[in-house]
């Protein structure tokens, strides 16, 4: 028979049809692996106090939520618990950069909490928005060497009015825009990181910064450390005597040894930043009220601060909203600024659509698996399946002793290994125990060939070739049915979260096999042996 005989049939070209399409697919988007291959980081988290099933769900999809809205791929949550209870979990991101490490622990530590503050008074909050809107979507702007960037939002009617009425009279003022503002903190800050940005005095941009804290009773106090820590012994004196009154201080990652161990004396929680995220970024407005303020300031989670038009502050309601930024000018290229601009507007986007974690969450030291060591573990997987597929051939063609059996076994084992990798690789990620999944398919489908060989070469002759196949089938589907329901508790388990990839992968190739794979390797036998007797005939 040609090669065209055999293709007429509607199952082997069903199988062919589909390893095309996906071939077209895999070229072009790329299959996701996990980071067992790739490499990748596992950042461990730890819950405030253990939760049940039913929160834990609701802090993994959220999770899920402002990670993938961050632009980062195929990110995995792992619950640490007995099913009943859960402690921590591990978030496992593939193939990042430390940049994005870095952003992944901003995101996860945030709490969700977004306000506006015009004059010192909260004029809007987080349960304003409405959550879900087409319009919550980031954008960026180029013009010339400058890079700006917005994020779209609305808010209910009743905050619009509500807001309308605040800032009633307040033209000209900043409206100071902040997600996840410290409480019960005061900043301690190095006159150096008062940054050159904007003209103005150092007593200027102090009390511009003393302006962007207020909020009325939670007002964050802004002290500033001298060159030299010349002023500390006053400075200790004030945290000393506030020690009852706050918990945290903010201050700079490289503020010196001693004051870091004053501070711990006294009770202090230290909240340790960059210098760049310490840095307050200053503006000058053309105003007579305030020429100078501070548009952002990364460490109390100030984002923007827009100046109120006079249409806005003469009791206009309109629900919707913008936030706004700006590229640093100090970054090098365009393409860096660009960078900058959507890190930015995709952060403020996943914690406005992700909402607020049902928990308080404690995050851990990151551990990175490289590359090189996942390379390892793709080779010693690709070598796995090949011999598994190997031993499944060998061992069909000695209990048959046909050697025209090796080509349709290798093609359809072959042919079902391609299709369950780039499915799982396309619409998931592929990891150790996917492939190990893929290795118990090309087991069990030994079964299968054998059931179906059994009853085409030694069934019943007095059958038809078609009776033979539909009673080979009955088993096979049995079989396949089994293998689903025996997998499906390890598919939906929330503990043994390391098992679920064996698992879907298991089911796919059962699944699979049953309509694909299994139905071709049938069809191409019978054809054979078909054509061998009408030949001998």
């Amino acid at each position: 028979m040609s090669f065209l005989d055999y293709v007429k049939d509607f199952r082997i070209l069903a199988v062919l049809v589909v390893v095309l399409l996906l071939l077209a697919a895999d070229a072009t988007k790329g299959l996701h692996l996990g980071m067992d291959f790739i490499g990748g980081t596992q950042i461990p988290i730890t819950f405030e106090h253990s939760i049940n099933p039913v929160t834990f769900t609701s802090l993994q999809s959220t999770l899920q939520q402002r990670l993938s809205k961050f632009g980062l791929s195929n990110p995995t949550i792992q619950g640490i618990g007995d099913g009943g209870s859960y402690i921590g979990a591990y978030i496992q991101i593939p193939n990042v950069s430390s940049s994005y490490v870095n952003s992944t622990i901003q995101i996860i530590e945030k709490e969700g909490v977004f306000q506006e503050i015009v004059n010192g008074r909260e004029v809007l909050n987080g349960s304003a928005l409405l959550g879900g809107n087409s319009g919550l979507q980031p954008s960026y702007q180029v013009s010339g060497n400058n890079v700006s960037w917005q994020v779209n939002f609305y808010i209910t009617q009743t905050a619009a009015k509500s807001f309308a009425e605040k800032v009633y009279g307040q033209a000209n003022k900043p409206a100071y825009m902040f997600l996840d503002r410290p409480t019960n903190s005061i900043m301690l800050i190095g006159t150096t990181l008062l940054g050159t940005s904007a003209t103005g005095t150092t007593q200027d941009k102090i009390a511009a910064m003393q302006s962007a804290t207020q909020l009325g009773n939670q007002t964050i106090p802004v002290e500033i450390l001298a060159q030299n820590s010349s002023n500390w012994p006053t400075l200790y004196i004030f945290f000393k005597r506030e020690s009852g009154s706050y918990k945290n201080v903010i201050l700079s990652s490289e503020t010196p040894a001693f004051i870091k161990e004053n501070l711990t004396k006294l009770n202090y929680s230290l909240d340790y930043n960059s210098n760049e995220n310490m840095t307050p970024v200053f503006i000058n407005i053309g105003n007579v009220s305030q020429a100078l303020i501070v548009e952002s300031w990364p460490s109390i989670g100030l984002l923007d601060a827009p100046t109120l038009s006079g249409a806005i502050t003469t009791g206009t309601i309109n629900e919707g909203y913008v936030i706004t930024g700006q590229a640093p000018s100090n970054l090098g290229s365009l393409n860096q600024k660009i960078a900058y601009a959507q890190n930015q507007s995709q952060g403020i986007v996943s914690v406005l659509s992700g909402g607020a974690l049902p928990v308080q969450v404690i995050v851990g030291v990151p551990t990175t698996l490289p590359p090189t060591l996942g390379k390892h573990f793709e080779i010693i997987s690709a070598v796995a399946l090949l011999l598994a597929t190997i031993a499944v051939s060998i061992t069909i063609v000695i209990r048959y002793r046909r050697l025209f059996l090796i080509a349709p076994i290798l093609l359809t084992t072959l042919a079902e290994l391609f299709i369950i990798t780039s499915v799982i690789g396309l619409i998931g990620s592929i990891d150790l125990a996917a492939v190990a999944g893929m290795i118990a398919v090309v087991g069990t489908g030994v079964d299968a060939q054998i059931i179906i060989t059994d009853e085409i070469l030694v069934g019943s002759r007095e059958s038809s070739v078609k009776t033979k196949l539909n009673h080979a089938f009955y088993i096979v589907w049995a079989d396949a049915i089994l293998v689903i329901i025996a997998m499906l508790p390890l598919a939906f388990s929330t503990s043994l979260t390391n098992v679920i990839g064996f698992a879907y992968s298991t089911m796919l190739g059962a699944m699979l096999g049953a309509l694909l794979t299994r139905p071709a390797y049938g069809a191409i036998v019978s054809r054979h042996l078909s054509a061998g007797e009408h030949h001998n005939a």
